[in-house]
């Protein structure tokens, strides 16, 4: 059984389109994670709810049929590439197994619900260099996850002029 100290963390990391959260987790692959551990990696993909789409028509009718399933396929084909590029970062870790999952919400709903039910021990985020008029409107996620979840968060900032790490 080993050591009992070295107790099965899991560490779910939040991932978007955004390049903060693909250095969140890269940071959190070099910082967080030690290779020799039993850690669990889990990413976690929040992919918008439908009715923000259906809202751009503005004309007041709903999109077609056909049209909606295609912003649908839009939508998952984005969480794959999402959830295929955050894994390639992850493709040297040898101990620590790397789970991947996509749900549909709110990110600070989604977010705050996986950590929750998946008993998370450290939530790590991108933090978006949102100016403040945007931040009022959409209200941080980093900053509601941070107040509402239980666990640990890590807020990842990149920096400003930083090259984001290459995945050769």
């Amino acid at each position: 059984m080993g050591d009992v100290s070295e107790r099965e963390r899991k560490i779910l990391v939040a991932v978007d389109e955004g390049e903060e959260s693909l250095y969140a987790l890269s940071w959190c692959l070099k910082n967080v994670i030690s290779q020799n551990s039993k850690d669990t990696l889990i990413l976690l993909y929040a992919r918008p709810p439908r009715p923000i789409y259906t809202a751009l028509d503005g004309t007041g009718y709903l999109f077609s049929a056909d049209i909606m399933a295609t912003l649908d396929r839009y939508s998952y084909d984005v969480a794959e590439a999402v959830v295929e590029k955050a894994k390639r970062l992850c493709k040297d870790l040898n101990n620590v197994k790397v789970e991947s999952r996509v749900e549909s919400g709110d990110a600070r709903d989604v977010i705050c619900q996986m950590v929750e039910k998946l008993g998370a021990d450290v939530l790590v985020m991108g933090s978006h260099g949102y100016g403040p008029i945007k931040r009022a409107f959409i209200g941080s996620v980093s900053n509601h996850c941070a107040k509402s979840v239980k666990c640990p968060v890590l807020i990842v900032k990149k920096p400003k002029n930083s090259t984001p790490p290459s995945s050769n």
